[in-house]
């Protein structure tokens, strides 16, 4: 199995890189400026009108398309990274997926969900979509009865000792809202039973689910925690232990971190 630390760490380079090329657009928009700036002086009375060097207008001209070109050439390049390194992770994450497929005997790969794009490269088609109904004011999204009458049931039955039946009310409820205000704790909760229901492939799937899902959330270290320990269990020693570590250098401030550690401890991660 390829290394998970260069997987998780592959998911976060793509949002590092998309703020350098930020940064590099913001300074073409300032350039255009100065040469807008410049044109109009052209055309008018000659008088300089800009912070750049050179001695004549012709020659600051000269300077600032220099410039432009160099900032074009990096905006390039950049892109052309930023689609690479996306492209790459996605190939990792997609290979883990098969591999702990491959760990059950009727898991079948087509039937996975998609963990979409890394980067947030959906996030575009987000703002374009219909948006959902407003969050009441005294917290918490809009639920419809149904759902929290079917995510409770499952939470009754992990509590009460009955974890078989609750992995398969959890998976009931994913399938039903795969995407709403109790999916992420509904993931986190499905892992755990399916945990202590002895099935640990299955619980490995769900927590990498939850994480690729949303890499930098609020409940992001909860799933490497069910990650690392589930990888654990399954005797891929090495990779718990990347995986835990990797919770000390993403979210130092996690009150999971404890558990983490805990958990490298009862491993022997070195």
């Amino acid at each position: 199995m390829r290394s998970l630390l260069a997987i998780l760490l592959l998911t976060a380079a793509p949002a590092a890189a998309q703020e350098t090329l930020a940064d590099i657009r913001q300074q073409l928009a300032v350039l255009n400026v100065e040469m807008q700036t410049l044109s109009r002086e052209l055309s008018t009375t000659g008088g300089p009108g800009s912070q750049l060097a050179g001695t004549s207008i012709p020659d600051r001209v000269d300077s600032l398309e220099a410039q432009l070109r160099s900032l074009t050439a990096r905006v390039e390049d950049v892109s052309a990274r930023v689609e690479s390194v996306s492209r790459d992770g996605a190939n990792r994450i997609e290979d883990l997926r098969f591999q702990l497929c491959e760990l059950t005997s009727d898991c079948d790969i087509a039937t996975l969900p998609d963990g979409g794009p890394l980067g947030g490269a959906g996030t575009a088609a987000a703002a374009v979509a219909p948006s959902a109904p407003a969050a009441p004011a005294g917290g918490g999204a809009q639920l419809a009865t149904s759902e929290q009458a079917q995510f409770d049931a499952a939470r009754a039955a992990l509590e009460s000792g009955d974890a078989q039946a609750a992995a398969e009310g959890f998976g009931q409820f994913l399938q039903a809202f795969p995407s709403g205000p109790l999916t992420r704790e509904a993931q986190l909760l499905r892992g755990r039973a399916l945990t202590q229901s002895g099935r640990a492939d299955e619980a490995a799937r769900v927590y990498l689910g939850a994480f690729t899902d949303a890499p930098e959330g609020p409940r992001a270290a909860e799933a490497l925690l069910g990650l690392g320990r589930a990888l654990g269990a399954l005797g891929q020693s090495s990779e718990a232990c990347l995986t835990l570590s990797e919770i000390e250098i993403r979210f130092p401030a996690s009150p999971t971190l404890a558990e983490a550690r805990s958990a490298q401890a009862e491993l022997g991660c070195t």
